[in-house]
């Protein structure tokens, strides 16, 4: 593309301070030269690109605040269920892998979503019908479990004298025996056997996942795990590769991973890790601590019980040790990243940062069930709400596996976005991809209606955001949680040209058709890293 580029013919949401709106933008030498018809019509030269935009709109590249491209690159080259429509349709795509791919050891993937499934629990016996001799392991769309046949389980030493790990669960059948689904820790029982892929392998992977999100107006993210989870390798030195070799387009920030087994004396191998990863484009100054599981399994903690026999969830780091680590990694100036879903969860890692300052910009992911009493203590204690919007609709698993097990009080008290924008607290929104699909357009389609695309049956409708609330949280909000703002973010003068150009106007659309805005063209410091 040429050294300078004028897009022209509005419209253009800054995402500045102010929320203002232009028509025009000019980029020269990878930066934001001029906002503004009058002032990109003085430094137009000969050589300058004009792009029409055409009632499209202009925006600051997204950033997704928690995303792993890796894995949902990996999903791409391996056995893809993200897209089978139930039970029988995920067997049925095995079957089809499996007969592409006859000379592959293992069956490896995933992409299933427990909705699909009585319980939320697949079978090993339903598996076995179609892999025959061959273990398979295929982690679950959400990344809190997986289902496997009986040969894998046979190889890991898996069987009903196996008890549960402290931080998961083995499904089991009636007679005690492992029915196929390990839930979050019990996933790690599987790791001694499960084949490893190759260093080249991850960088395609990123390559995969990378276009994935550019396609998709991504521009700068948030890899939320940098460590080894679920079966993957660490991608610490995949970024590292990828960023020394001028791979990454995007620029990418990390969160390496508290391993919940070491505790309080792996501050120093973070600390080391930290220094390693200050590249170009690729940087880790954030720990991310998983603090429980997810409702639909019943593992994300909670303040009070499920309704049920589940009990209240796992708090896979207790409060008393996050009171002992917390205050050392914020002394060595370590941003936190919370997983934490249930109210109980949100309450202990609100609980753990009291006194560490507003400065490092802790953050905490998913934020689903939110005692109200609760909200105003992340704008108290300087901590930000990276949201997944798309989560908050009425879907199979919200209606199935977690509204019975939460209860109508608690159901009610689900993401909650608009009480958390009232009381000043700031939004980054992520997809959490390949969990849910990366396309912030889909979640910020929810955000506002707080339902899926054709569905007329609202999740908390009071709790919708607005328009240019939902696209701040995807941009200045998430460009602001990883430090970046005065760089990134906003369309202003000065800043890189990171920008995405959306195929229409949602501000002139009706809110149910926000979801059917595509991407036209993402740029990241002026250059094109995807055109439509």
């Amino acid at each position: 593309m040429a050294d300078d580029v004028a897009f022209v013919g509005g419209p253009v949401a800054t995402m500045d301070a102010a929320r203002s709106f232009s028509d025009a933008v000019l980029v020269r030498d990878g930066r934001i030269a001029a906002v503004g018809g009058e002032a990109v019509r003085e430094r137009i030269r000969p050589r300058t690109e004009v792009v029409e935009l055409r009632g499209r709109l202009l925006l600051p590249g997204f950033h997704d605040a928690h995303v792993h491209p890796v894995f949902g690159g990996m999903l791409k080259l391996r056995c893809d269920l993200s897209q089978a429509t139930d039970g029988g349709d995920c067997l049925r795509l095995i079957s089809e892998h499996l007969t592409e791919f006859p000379d592959s050891p293992w069956l490896l993937g995933g992409g299933w979503d427990m909705a699909q499934f009585p319980g939320g629990t697949p079978t090993r016996r339903a598996l076995d019908s179609v892999t025959g001799d061959r273990p398979a392991y295929l982690v679950n769309r959400d990344h809190h479990g997986a289902w496997v046949n009986s040969v894998a389980l046979r190889l890991a030493g898996i069987d009903r004298h196996t008890p549960d790990p402290p931080d998961g669960r083995i499904e089991r059948d009636p007679a005690g025996r492992p029915d196929g689904t390990l839930h979050e820790g019990a996933t790690r029982l599987m790791e001694h056997v499960l084949p490893a892929a190759g260093s080249e392998q991850y960088l395609d992977a990123l390559a995969a996942g990378q276009r994935h999100l550019h396609a998709r107006g991504v521009t700068s993210w948030h890899d939320a795990i940098v460590g080894r989870y679920l079966g993957y390798d660490d991608l610490l030195s995949t970024y590292l590769a990828a960023d020394e070799r001028g791979l990454l387009t995007g620029k990418v920030r990390g969160a390496l991973w508290w391993d919940r087994d070491r505790g309080i004396e792996q501050i120093p191998d973070l600390l080391e890790r930290r220094k390693r990863a200050r590249g170009r484009r690729f940087r880790a100054e954030t720990v991310k601590i998983m603090q429980d599981g997810v409702c639909e399994n019943a593992t994300a903690a909670l303040r009070l019980p499920y309704l049920g026999p589940a009990g209240r969830g796992l708090s896979f780091v207790s409060p008393e040790e996050l009171a002992e680590v917390v205050p050392r990694l914020t002394a060595e100036g370590f941003q936190l990243h919370f997983h934490a879903v249930g109210d109980r969860a949100v309450r202990d890692a609100l609980d753990s940062v009291r006194g560490s300052g507003p400065e490092l910009r802790h953050q905490i992911a998913h934020a689903q069930v939110v005692h109200p009493g609760d909200i105003a203590r992340f704008r108290e204690l300087g901590v930000a709400a990276t949201i997944q919007p798309r989560w908050a609709v009425n879907d199979a698993a919200m209606t199935e596996l977690t509204v019975p097990k939460l209860g109508h009080t608690r159901a009610s008290w689900q993401y909650p976005f608009r009480s958390l924008r009232a009381a000043g607290v700031v939004l980054a929104a992520g997809s959490d991809w390949p969990v849910s699909e990366a396309d912030p357009m889909l979640g910020v389609h929810v955000a506002v209606n707080r339902r899926e695309s054709g569905s007329d049956d609202p999740l908390g409708p009071d709790e919708a955001l607005d328009l240019v609330d939902a696209l701040a949280a995807y941009t200045v909000g998430s460009a602001w949680v990883n430090h970046v703002e005065q760089h990134t973010g906003s369309v202003e003068v000065g800043k890189a040209a990171d920008l995405v150009v959306l195929d229409a106007d949602p501000f002139a659309l009706p809110p149910e058709e926000i979801a059917g805005c595509g991407v036209d063209l993402t740029v990241v410091d002026g250059e094109f890293v995807h055109q439509q």
